[in-house]
């Protein structure tokens, strides 16, 4: 991939978590309450030439409020909605960064964590891309794009899954994602971990993905490539072959309640194929799971 590209990424990818969210996560498990505390983080935005930042107050704006129409409702209570917008329009540079926002949770302490993660790395994006911007023109020009916002994966009375994208083009495009888990019930934050019993289900889920991967190339006449060992691919084709997921892999909980595995375009497969997601069978996982709470 373009170096600038993978600059691009790693500095998404960096964007610090706030400490609190561990805190909140572990609070929640431990204690199982439910704490309201009003605590509204303060950001001072900075803008750019050609660069215009969407706030807009939901009691004041037209625009704001049509868009808010088209959200949907997370349960009876809790909604997703675009905080906040960041848009560049120029002819060599393009982007566009929605930040989303969850409302009405009454684990406050969890909602103002995730909230806080979303706007700090929606911001990050926003000012890296107002830099490379300036490296770009600065050394003659280019092109550079990105395009960034969430779509709601999963929203059932038990489980939100709400799933973060980065899009990011130079010379080529890749695509990053990240997914929050949400139990809604007990307004818990679903980690991969907590879901098993021990550090097995990496080997359980990484052979089962493996035995997709082979099927899957075999029965589409090799239309479908996946960097895997054991489906006859020359060497040229394996790059650097899958072996194992990371435990924390990105994940989200269907509306089925099964287990989907997410990897990013370029990490297992050729650009071609995008994002790529695999569903774990229940019965693979059974001797594993800590219970079918969320996995049935």
């Amino acid at each position: 991939m373009d170096k600038k590209l993978q600059k691009l990424e790693k500095q998404y990818m960096e964007v610090p978590i706030p400490k609190e969210l561990d805190f909140v996560v572990e609070s929640a498990l431990k204690q199982g309450r439910k704490k309201k505390k009003n605590r509204t983080p303060q950001w001072l935005l900075g803008s750019a030439a050609a660069a215009m930042l969407f706030t807009a107050s939901l009691n004041v704006s037209p625009a704001m409020a049509r868009t808010l129409s088209e959200i949907p409702v997370v349960g009876s209570v809790v909604k997703v909605l675009t905080w906040t917008e960041y848009e560049v329009a120029e002819d060599n540079y393009d982007a566009n960064i929605q930040v989303p926002s969850i409302e009405n949770l009454e684990n406050q302490e969890l909602a103002n964590a995730l909230n806080e993660k979303y706007r700090a790395e929606g911001k990050a994006l926003y000012e890296n891309f107002i830099a490379e911007v300036g490296d770009l023109k600065a050394s003659g020009g280019g092109h550079l794009g990105v395009d960034s916002g969430f779509e709601i994966k999963t929203d059932n009375d038990q489980i939100l899954s709400i799933g973060r994208y980065v899009v990011n083009t130079v010379a080529s495009s890749s695509t990053v994602m990240q997914y929050d888990t949400i139990d809604k019930q007990n307004e818990i934050l679903i980690t991969l971990p907590m879901l098993f019993k021990d550090q097995q289900y990496v080997e359980t889920i990484s052979e089962n993905i493996k035995e997709q991967m082979r099927t899957q190339i075999a029965e589409s006449n090799q239309e479908k490539i996946y960097w895997v060992k054991g489906a006859g691919l020359p060497d040229e084709e394996l790059m650097e072959a899958f072996t194992t997921i990371k435990p924390d892999q990105p994940f989200y909980i269907s509306d089925q309640g099964k287990l989907v595995i997410s990897f990013d375009k370029y990490e297992v497969a050729p650009g071609y194929m995008g994002v790529v997601e695999f569903e774990i069978p229940t019965d693979v996982l059974k001797g594993d799971l800590v219970s079918t709470k969320y996995i049935h």
